[in-house]
């Protein structure tokens, strides 16, 4: 829309060696952060709410977490994106302008942490004052999941995901200037849209559950990646529905809504039942 259009000449693609490149640089920050996450949610646990932190640290570890859960289903666009840039440039150039797409995605769901850390401070606090609400606050989150993943707004962003080639070409006809980081900000959008479902169900499941973030981070990789994405999309939506009827089943609780449990009060000492 109003952008100066470039030469519409293709672009030569980067060696294969360059490619695979990028690719294991991917996995290797995936791998990395995973690490990390790994290591945090041992050191915190799972508990309801922002666990205390506040939000430069929270986004800190919310975009660590991205890096671990979506990195490795966005990686194919990330390459093809590099595929487009000129095997003249030099490797420099060529890190910079991948650098610049793939910051692009990450502050699309950095823009997203500070609205999952306001509905975990909201969902902390009731919680925290109305233990019995936290039936229901899963219930919502499962029963929104569901209805997204059925929905319309999922069919188009997934539709995106996994054949995003015509964006893709769309965009490397205009202008350099700042392309990468708007082309990562725009596919990064599209993602948010495919997976906004997904990721609620970390409230009542817990942030820092880390089973719960390998599980939702698989069903994504599998919806881009996988040729049966479509129909797993579909399954995983009627699964959440299933789930949000059951935080209402006493024993399913404790599994379902750990992130929505407050802890419980340590018992004070029994002195006055030891002996004289």
């Amino acid at each position: 829309m109003g952008e100066t259009r470039t030469s519409g000449r293709a672009p030569a693609l980067l060696p294969a060696r360059d490619l695979a490149v990028a690719w294991l640089l991917m996995v290797a920050l995936a791998a990395l952060a995973w690490a990390l996450t790994v290591a945090q949610a041992r050191d915190m646990g799972v508990e309801p709410g922002t666990m205390g932190m506040a939000v430069p640290l929270f986004l800190a570890l919310w975009l660590v977490m991205m890096i671990a859960m979506m990195f490795p289903s966005v990686a194919p666009v990330a390459v093809t994106w590099a595929r487009g840039i000129a095997r003249q440039s030099t490797g420099l150039v060529r890190a910079g302008r991948t650098t610049a797409f793939v910051s692009g995605y990450l502050v699309v769901w950095t823009a997203f942490g500070l609205v999952a850390y306001g509905l975990l401070a909201l969902t902390g606090d009731l919680v925290q004052d109305h233990p019995g609400a936290g039936q229901w606050i899963g219930a919502t989150a499962f029963a929104l999941a569901g209805l997204q993943q059925l929905g319309p707004l999922k069919n188009v962003c997934l539709r995106h995901c996994r054949n995003p080639m015509s964006q893709l070409i769309t965009y490397a006809g205009y202008r350099p200037r700042a392309r990468d980081f708007r082309v990562g900000m725009h596919h990064g959008m599209y993602c948010l849209g495919c997976c906004w479902g997904l990721m609620i169900v970390l409230v009542p499941l817990g942030v820092m559950n880390v089973a719960a973030m390998a599980a939702v981070a698989g069903v994504i990789f599998l919806e881009k990646l996988w040729r049966h994405g479509p129909a797993l999309s579909r399954v995983a939506g009627i699964a959440f529905l299933v789930l949000a009827v059951l935080c209402f089943v006493g024993p399913a609780q404790d599994w379902l809504l750990p992130g929505l449990t407050a802890p419980s009060a340590p018992m004070a000492p029994m002195d006055h039942m030891s002996a004289p």
